[in-house]
Formats: structure tokens, sequence, C-alpha cells
């Protein structure tokens, strides 16, 4: 039988063998999952958020035990994975909380007796989930799936194979019935069959822009719904009213966070010349300033990538960018260590056609980019195949609003990084993929909307 292993990206060292199952044993907990599916449906949404209610204070009296496993094999700050397995909890209690009002019934006024809309679920629902946010991506799709009624498998990163089964334990401390949440550790060659399979009604994915045509494709084929989060190079336009200090600030974090392996992390700066030399300034001393180091340690602030193989194809992405002209402020050196390390890099002085500009760079490398104004600023943010996220950083809010309703992206934020909320729908356009999720938008998504007219 294989076996998955996962890697602790900040030694080296393994840490931890997890056997695989055969498509034939993952049909059979998809089967499984169906079976659930029948009686699970059935239950009251009073019944689903005591549950649902009850996986939050889980995560709630367990979040050093999850925090440590996300960052034994994922490599984020262990303070960044305390305030995920929080965010866990939270979403949890908002669908709990929320869900009548978010799944009511609406009445619609027409020559009928009685007419209304109505939300029931749809069945079992695969989810493809990356690495970078182990806890809370999935329960980003898990929550508001089984509130609904329907019934979820997963098949997670094999890189954070712990974090799956950690999940699934979850969901059964919390009570819930065996086939509602499934963790499926399979060879990703098996998921075509999976998708396949007759009891998935659905697939979600958050990952990259090829894994998503692929599921995409083979979904389609079998005319099965599908919601697609996938990359993003965010661009964040910095305007010449912006306050450089908090414009930096933001940058550096947003560049930062979870070690710079963010779909909606800020990438692309895009700094008005009359304030290009300052911001750039001031942006790689607080890059350089901060502490790149062990994850599990206080004063750092980012830790290493999640493999060593991604650590390496970013450096590949970073010296493509300087030959074709991008100038190296910062960084750009693989250090002599262990671990998947790369230092914060900035490039500068980019333009489209150039790799720092065109493509994702998934990992601590920004890429700054001067515009003559707030038009070209506007048209340079929007030259990109991706529209995940966006920001403007401005002084004057009225104006970056206007500014953020121009450019092309699922998210846009003025004064502060783009973030997922519950309360708010997520996802992007373009090679960003389609569909949202989060909020009572996300969560209709993999429903039967059904019209009811009674004469």
């Amino acid at each position: 039988m294989k076996k998955t292993t996962t890697i602790n990206p900040a030694t080296e060292e393994e840490i931890k063998s997890y056997e695989r199952i055969s498509s034939k044993e993952a049909k059979e907990k998809v089967a499984k999952a169906n079976e659930t599916y029948k009686t699970w449906k059935k239950t009251s949404f009073e019944e689903r958020s005591k549950l649902m209610n009850k996986l939050a204070t889980i995560f709630e009296e367990n979040i050093e035990e999850y925090a440590q496993l996300a960052t034994q094999e994922m490599g984020k700050i262990i303070k960044q994975s305390r305030s995920e397995i929080e965010k866990c909890a939270k979403i949890c209690r908002y669908y709990a909380d929320n869900i009548q009002e978010l799944l009511a019934d609406k009445t619609i006024e027409t020559e009928a007796k009685k007419s209304y809309v109505t939300f029931q679920p749809l069945g079992v629902t695969l989810a493809v989930m990356p690495w970078n946010f182990p806890f809370y991506q999935v329960i980003r799709f898990a929550a508001p799936a089984v509130m609904t009624g329907n019934t979820g498998v997963l098949k997670h990163a094999s890189n954070v194979q712990g974090c799956a089964f950690a999940l699934e334990d979850a969901f059964k401390k919390a009570d819930f019935p065996e086939g509602v949440f499934t963790n499926l550790n399979l060879d990703s060659k098996d998921i075509k069959e999976i998708i396949e399979d007759k009891n998935i009604v659905a697939v979600t994915l958050t990952g990259s822009e090829p894994a998503g045509r692929s599921v995409a494709k083979i979904a389609g084929e079998n005319l099965k719904k599908t919601v697609l989060e996938l990359g993003g190079s965010d661009a964040y336009i910095i305007l010449e009213d912006a306050d450089l200090e908090k414009a930096t600030d933001l940058a550096t974090y947003g560049r930062l966070q979870n070690n710079g392996q963010t779909c909606i992390a800020a990438k692309r700066f895009i700094v008005l010349e009359d304030i290009y030399d300052d911001f750039l300034k001031l942006f790689t001393k607080k890059m350089k300033d901060a502490k790149m180091g062990e994850p599990t340690n206080k004063d750092v602030y980012y830790g290493p990538m999640a493999r060593v193989d991604l650590r390496d194809e970013l450096h590949e992405q970073v010296e493509k960018t300087i030959k074709q002209g991008g100038k190296l402020v910062l960084g750009g050196k693989i250090p002599d260590r262990k671990g998947a390390y790369y230092p914060a890099t900035i490039l500068a002085d980019l333009k489209a056609g150039m790799t720092g500009f065109d493509e994702e760079l998934f990992g601590p490398v920004a890429s700054v980019i001067k515009a003559k104004n707030e038009e070209e600023a506007i048209e340079l943010a929007n030259n990109s195949s991706f529209g995940l996220g966006s920001g403007v950083i401005t002084g004057d809010s009225k104006r970056g609003e206007k500014v953020a309703l121009q450019l092309e992206a699922g998210n846009s934020f003025v004064n502060k990084l783009v973030a997922s909320d519950p309360r708010l729908p997520f996802g992007g356009i373009k090679n960003s993929g389609y569909g949202r999720e989060l909020s009572g938008y996300g969560i209709r998504e993999f429903v039967n909307t059904k019209s009811i007219w009674i004469d």
C-alpha cells in the first residue's frame, strides 16, 4: 500500500506517514457519504446548528494542537496558525447562527395562490483543497455545505494529511453522523474517477489554474457543478496621497503573510511616480527588517515556504524576471540553510511581459511597478489574466472607492488588505476562477434553487 509522508518544511524532516486508499476504497467512502446524505438532508436547521456549534467549540478548545500541526506541515508562523483555527471556529458559528436566514424561502408574488423559491441540498460535494490554509480552506467549504444538508468528501493536499485527518476527527468528536465529512487520502491521479462517480453531484476546488482547468473539464464532461477559486496576482494601487508608513506596513504584511503563500496576498504594487522612489526605499527597509526563521519562534515575521520544490520554482521566476530587465532590489538568493526558506525579495521597475508582472509569485516576492497617474495605474492593475483580489491605498476614501469600482477583480478593498469574511462573498473572475464562497451568495452555489407554484 502506498503512503503519503508529510515533511516539515523548516527542517526537511519527516513528520508522519499515512496510508493511501485506492480509488475503489474512495468510491466506497463516497457511497457511504451518499447514504448519510439521504438522512442528513432531513435533519432540521436546529439540529445541524447544534452540531456545528459543537465543532466550533472543538476548534476553540484545541487551538494549540491544531495550530502546531499546521505549522509543522506547511511552515506558517505559529501566531498565524492560531489565528487560522480561530477563524475556523468563527465561520462554523456564523453558519450555525445564520443558516435559517440564509436559506429562508423567498416568497414571489405571481398569479399563483402561492409561489416561492426554496433552497434544497443536492448531495455529496467533493472538495479539492490546497495546503496554504490547511484547516480554514476546508472549513470554508465544509461548514456551509454541511449546514445546507449536503455531505462532503475531501481530497486534501498530500503535504497536509495530518491536518486532513484532524479535521475528519473533529467532525466525529462533534457527533456528526459518519459520512457527513470524510477525508480521502488518495493519489491525485485517481481524482478523475471520483469526480465521475455517480454519487458526486458537485466539485469545489481551491488551487492552481492548471488544477482548476483539469477539474473543470472532467466535471463539465459529466455535467457537474463546480466552484473554482484559483490563483491571483493581486494589484495594490498606491496613490500619491497615501500615508507611506501605512502603505508600506500594509505592503510588507500583505507580501509576507503566510510566508507569501496566499492567493489573495498583495503581489503587485503599482505606485504613482510622484512617490515611487520614497515608497520603494521605505518598503525595502521594512522587508529587509522582517525576520525570517523557524516558524515557532515568537519574534519571527515569516517562515519557510511549504516545500523545497515550490521555493525553487519561485526562485526560477525571480531569475527570469531579472533577465527580462526587472531590477532586483532586495533578496533573490536561496539561503544556505536547511529548509524551504526564501528571503523577502523585491523586484522593481517591472513591466507587462515580464514574469514578475504576468505570473503569480506564490512566495515572499513583491513586484513594484511605476505608474504615471491614476488612469495608468488602473490600466496596469487590470492588465492581468487574474482577477481575485485588488486594493487601493489612499488618503481619500471616496477616491479610493471610485478606483476600486474600476478594478477587475472579485474583491477590491480600500486601505485594507483583502481578506475573506463569512459575511461577504469571496471569489474571482478571469483565470482566478468562478463562483463564490461564503455569505448567502456562496451557500447557494451547491443547492437546488427550486421554484414552487401552488394554484
